[in-house]
């Protein structure tokens, strides 16, 4: 058994959990805790895209829109013709 020595602030974190939370003990609290911990950070960060400047991202809008072209029509004429309807 180990023995931990907390500051104010943990112990005072540790008593409200106590007194609003399911757990008995202060030693089932930190287990709890612990797995918690563990499994997030054994969970790895979904792959994403970079973070881009504004820039960029609008260089990538402008890109996206110059190859979604139907036979010469724009996307934004396209839904223009669909409101009129």
């Amino acid at each position: 058994m180990s023995t931990i020595r907390l500051t104010p602030h943990s112990e005072e974190l540790l008593q409200k959990q106590l007194t609003r939370g399911p757990y008995r003990s202060p030693e089932e609290l930190i287990e709890r805790a612990l797995e918690t911990l563990a499994q997030n950070e054994s969970i790895p960060s979904p792959p994403g895209p970079s973070t881009k400047s504004p820039a960029e991202a609008v260089a990538d809008i402008l890109e996206i829109q110059k190859r979604n072209r139907l036979d010469g029509l724009k996307i934004r004429d396209l839904i223009h013709q669909g409101h009129k309807y």
